[in-house]
């Protein structure tokens, strides 16, 4: 699907547009994505809410939240970042880092267990780095359970490496079926510090996701505002 980012002040008039066209709309709750369906029941086009917004299913609204504090969760083998956001401003960060990856297959430690041994020094010290690499990022994540009030919780990792993160020894301050828990809609390839701001700008911006179908009607909708004399500037960062 195409992707674009659109300024928020947008997204009420497009739901309002969207709803004269009566598609059938369905919300997903896990990934904050509204999705607009056709006759063959599969999603043509879909809109992403921002974590400054609540959408009310029943009466097709927006609301806006006045507080939110949330954490997000990056991770991929080798490196990882936590951060606390408070009102939708980082607040407090921390970046892991973990000897993980074989350097000659470029594979993680976790995924070569499952094919050799661990009987090589080198395999048992990436292990070793493996358990303490999730139970620190579980500490951190205790530590603003702990002292701060959490409404959302945003995660973004392999679905390989999800059980280490819960089997761990010091288990997350969450269970995986929190319902404060949602996927953050984006492939992150190094989850560094500068990447963590720069996700938390993509989730804090509306975007709307379209098929061949549904570009007729997003173009409709940009020429129907322009008609209006107003601009909307779509553009994609990612």
């Amino acid at each position: 699907m195409n992707r674009e980012i659109f300024d928020e002040k947008w997204l009420e008039s497009f739901l309002e547009f969207m709803d004269s066209k009566k598609p059938e709309r369905r919300f997903d709750h896990k990934k904050r994505q509204l999705n607009y369906n056709g006759e063959d029941s599969k999603a043509f086009l879909k809109v992403r809410i921002p974590l400054n917004l609540e959408y009310s299913e029943i009466e097709n609204t927006l609301i806006k939240v006045e507080f939110k504090n949330y954490v997000l969760v990056l991770i991929r083998s080798g490196i990882a970042t936590v951060g606390y956001f408070e009102n939708f401003t980082n607040a407090d960060h921390k970046v892991f880092r973990a000897y993980m990856v074989r350097k000659k297959q470029g594979k993680s430690q976790i995924k070569y267990l499952k094919t050799k041994g661990k009987s090589r020094a080198g395999s048992r010290v990436r292990l070793a780095e493996s358990i303490t690499f999730f139970e620190e990022i579980n500490q951190r994540l205790h530590s603003y359970f702990e002292n701060f009030r959490v409404d959302a919780i945003g995660i973004s990792y392999s679905e390989t490496l999800m059980p280490y993160l819960f089997d761990s020894k010091i288990s997350p301050p969450f269970s995986k079926k929190d319902p404060r828990i949602f996927k953050i809609p984006k492939h992150i390839q190094n989850p560094t510090y500068e990447t963590l701001l720069a996700t938390n700008e993509f989730l804090l911006s509306p975007e709307v996701k379209y098929d061949d179908a549904g570009k007729f009607i997003w173009q409709e909708f940009l020429d129907k505002s322009r008609t209006y004399n107003n601009e909307i500037d779509p553009c994609d960062d990612w």
